[in-house]
């Protein structure tokens, strides 16, 4: 609780934790969460001795309960699957081992640098929900040879695995970047009935883009637009699907989005964004946006996931534990955990009704804490702890 109560109040290190722990504020956490604030350094022992399978299976429980009070079904792609992201982001860096697992890259110079690199599987939606459902390590075999080091594809078999097994009739289509169409991610998916939209960057699936262009030369496509007129602007945006496209044992299908953005006050060229996305769903002239939009969801798991993580105060980068990896993975977990809580609250209904109009979340936050640290809440804590709040996003 100490740890999620760092990440929660976004406190950046144990020793600003500890730091802040002053005036009222230890005595305020007592009343609020019902237990005494510890030094982080007691909290750190344990981080480094706990099973890392104890805080995933409290992260996967929270998950479970979202989505058997269908908090996240209005966000439900064709009112059915979710999106799942996965993507990867390392997390620390060192010039020395931290541990033996960590992989590592040598310069031309032969200077080694490890890095703690994770792969996380997120539920993301479009209020900006980003929500750990699932992580996997990159990290290299202990006590054995191997020719290869760990990598992002090859963790992505691991936490496919466990993804299912943790959620396995979960209606899921995985979203994912270009470095994720290859014939072992569309096994995979097929394999567990998943669906998929995966970015299609030019020169990947040469063979599939040889085709698109084909069927764009005869007309083989299906078409579909969709205009939006704004005060200064005009957005056009233009959608092709391309069917049954043969890749090894595998039938694709391929949507092609081209949008432009004109001023309607200049004669400024149009700004001219392409995206291309490789998908098992089947394709309808009014599926093409839907595909589309869904799989330019991808970026909240860099935006609202990783970036907000690194710099909107949860400290990512910072190395709580620099020697155990077990504490890192545990930490890391809290920071999953603590950074849900948040997300649940801050996009509530409750909380926008209190910081709309000149007040910011970021100063919501501050006076929280503020609160916390000099104000007194034992008089009347108790009476607002026991009001049950319905939470509407």
């Amino acid at each position: 609780m100490a740890v999620l109560v760092m990440f929660l109040f976004k406190r950046g290190s144990r020793n600003n934790a500890d730091n802040t722990n002053k005036i009222n504020y230890g005595k305020n956490i007592q009343q609020v969460f019902q237990f005494r604030l510890p030094d982080m350094d007691t909290a750190n022992g344990l981080m480094v001795n706990l099973d890392i399978q104890h805080l995933e299976n409290i992260k996967k429980k929270i998950v479970s309960i979202l989505l058997s009070r269908k908090v996240l079904n209005k966000f439900k792609l064709f009112d059915l699957y979710h999106n799942v992201t996965v993507d990867g982001t390392g997390v620390h860096s060192y010039k020395y081992e931290p541990y033996l697992e960590c992989p590592y890259k040598t310069s031309k110079n032969g200077v080694k640098t490890w890095t703690a690199y994770v792969l996380e599987a997120k539920i993301v939606c479009s209020n900006g929900f980003s929500i750990s459902i699932s992580t996997e390590w990159v990290k290299n075999p202990v006590n054995e040879d191997f020719d290869k080091q760990d990598c992002e594809q090859k963790a992505f078999v691991r936490l496919a695995k466990k993804l299912k097994k943790d959620f396995p009739r979960l209606p899921i289509c995985i979203t994912a970047d270009g470095l994720y169409p290859n014939n072992t991610v569309f096994n995979i998916c097929e394999n567990n009935n998943w669906k998929y939209i995966i970015t299609l960057k030019d020169g990947n699936l040469k063979s599939v883009w040889e085709e698109i262009v084909f069927f764009d030369l005869t007309g083989s496509k299906l078409e579909y637009s969709f205009a939006t007129r704004k005060p200064s602007f005009r957005i056009i945006e233009e959608y092709s699907g391309f069917q049954d496209i043969v890749y090894q044992k595998h039938n694709l299908n391929v949507v092609v989005a081209i949008i432009k953005s004109k001023s309607t006050e200049t004669a400024e060229k149009p700004k001219i964004l392409k995206f291309a996305h490789v998908t098992n769903f089947e394709l309808s002239k009014h599926k093409l946006r839907k595909i589309s939009k869904a799989g330019r969801l991808r970026w909240k798991i860099e935006n609202e996931g990783f970036n907000e993580q690194k710099n909107g105060g949860y400290n990512l980068k910072h190395k709580y534990s620099r020697k155990s990896f077990i504490a890192t993975q545990n930490y890391y977990q809290c920071m999953q955990i603590a950074h849900m809580i948040n997300q649940l609250s801050h996009k509530s209904s409750v909380i926008k009704e209190l910081i709309k109009g000149n007040d910011t979340l970021m100063s919501f936050e501050e006076s929280a804490v503020s609160l916390l640290m000099i104000g007194s809440l034992e008089n009347n804590i108790n009476e607002h702890i026991n009001i049950k709040c319905q939470m509407r996003y």
